[in-house]
C-alpha cells in the first residue's frame, strides 16, 4: 500500500492513524490535508470529521524505472511491435526487460540496436534533474545467451592458443562483452588476455603465458 486516505477528529489524529497503517515516519510520506474538520455545534452538533491523504515518498530509483518503462513503451507502440516492459531498479541501475514474440529487430546485429535502445532510454530517463543511472536492457534474454556463447568462444580461442602457442584476435566488442571474455578466461591456465586498439574497434587479445 504506496498511500491512504484517513478521517478522524482531527488532522493530527487522522494522519497519526494514517502513519501507523502505512508503517511510516513523517519524513518518508507526503501529507495531503483534503478536509481540516469542524468541532460543530457545542462539539457535537455538525461536527465534521478532518480527513488526510498520506502517501510514500518515492524513491530516485521508483522514479527512474517508472520513467524507463514508460518511456520504452511508448517506444515500442511508435514502432508497432506488440511487447510487453518489466524492470525492476536499485541504487545503481535500473534493469529493464522487453518480452515478447520475434524480438530480433530490436537486437539487431550482436546486440547492437539493443545497445542504442539502451543509450536512447538512458538518454530519456536521466533527462533533467536527479543523479544519473544506468541502464540496464535486455531483449528476449539476449544478454544470457550472448554471454554463454562469449563464454563458449573465449574457451574455444583459449585452447587454440594454447595448442599453436600463438595469440588469438577476437572481433571488436563492447566493453561489457570484453569484461566478460577477461572474466571467462581470469582461471585459464595457461593463456592470459588483454584489451587492444581503439574504440568502437577494441578487441581482446588471447595470449599465451
Amino acid at each position: 500500500m504506496d498511500f491512504i486516505e484517513v478521517e478522524a477528529r482531527s488532522v493530527d489524529e487522522a494522519i497519526d492513524e494514517a502513519l501507523a497503517k502505512l508503517q511510516a515516519t513523517r519524513d518518508e510520506v507526503e501529507i495531503t490535508v483534503l478536509e481540516e474538520g469542524t468541532k460543530g455545534f457545542f462539539g457535537i452538533l455538525g461536527s465534521k470529521l478532518a480527513r488526510v491523504r498520506v502517501e510514500k515518498k518515492r524513491s530516485p530509483q521508483e522514479v527512474k524505472l517508472e520513467k524507463a518503462i514508460e518511456f520504452t513503451s511508448e517506444l515500442l507502440h511508435h514502432m508497432d511491435i506488440p511487447a510487453r516492459v518489466v524492470g525492476e531498479a536499485d541504487e545503481e541501475a535500473v534493469y529493464l526487460r522487453i518480452e515478447g514474440d520475434d524480438l530480433g529487430i530490436l537486437i539487431g546485429r550482436k546486440g547492437q540496436t539493443l545497445q542504442s535502445l539502451q543509450y536512447l532510454i538512458g538518454l530519456a530517463v536521466n533527462r533533467g534533474d536527479g543523479e544519473w543511472m544506468r541502464i540496464n536492457l535486455d531483449i528476449g534474454n539476449y544478454r544470457a545467451r550472448r554471454e554463454q556463447s562469449l563464454r563458449a568462444l573465449a574457451h574455444r580461442a583459449a585452447r587454440r592458443v594454447e595448442e599453436t602457442g600463438r595469440r588469438v584476435a577476437l572481433s571488436a566488442m563492447s566493453p561489457a562483452e570484453r569484461r566478460i571474455v577477461h572474466q571467462a578466461l581470469n582461471d585459464y591456465a595457461g593463456v592470459t588476455t588483454q584489451s587492444e586498439g581503439q574504440e568502437p574497434y577494441r578487441r581482446v587479445v588471447i595470449l599465451p603465458k
